[in-house]
């Protein structure tokens, strides 16, 4: 198992999805990306997809990577670290603002076509339990700093960029500005 592949973009499914959903879009993908079609037809993705069919359609093998994958997705999107001393709730309060629009817009930036973050999933990314991003989530959205789309997914705007960009230290980002990337 190569630990970098996500098993679950190569299939094309959420991880989430039933074994029948698994089988079935692999049987898809499998039947187009077969070496023997000459239309769409490539060995190494074919290979690939069979690796992440192996893995997704045996219950003990996925749950092994399952464990994997969200130590992965976890460490991709760590949050940065909250000051050593938080004088009073105010001072967490835009701490954890900053994280949140800091998630979001990594998310953004890596994931164009897919920006959004489920609740569930900021939970987890910020350490932060659902009561205690209810809040934040209202005060952000009232600012037009991140926006819900028609899954309740959460996603930050233009307007939630700029403030991230003006009161995040640029030694904290998670991902660099633009004007700073090498090439």
């Amino acid at each position: 198992m190569q630990p970098q592949s996500d098993f679950y973009e190569l299939l094309q499914v959420s991880p989430s999805a039933e074994p029948e959903t698994i089988h079935r879009v692999y049987r898809l993908l499998a039947q187009r990306l077969h070496p023997d079609n000459q239309t769409s037809g490539s060995v190494e993705r074919f290979r690939a997809l069979h690796e992440a069919y192996s893995v997704l359609s045996d219950p003990e093998s996925r749950a092994r990577y399952d464990i994997t994958y969200a130590e992965r997705r976890q460490q991709r999107w760590r949050m940065t670290a909250a000051p050593a001393k938080i004088e009073d709730d105010y001072q967490l309060e835009q701490v954890i603002r900053l994280t949140v629009l800091e998630v979001l817009c990594a998310k953004r930036r890596a994931e164009p076509s897919q920006p959004g973050v489920f609740l569930t999933e900021l939970e987890g990314l910020t350490g932060k339990p659902r009561e205690h991003l209810e809040f934040t989530i209202w005060y952000l959205a009232q600012k037009k700093f991140v926006m819900r789309g028609d899954s309740a997914q959460l996603t930050i705007t233009v307007d939630g960029v700029d403030y991230l960009e003006e009161h995040l230290p640029a030694q904290q980002r998670l991902l660099p500005r633009a004007s700073t990337v090498t090439m």
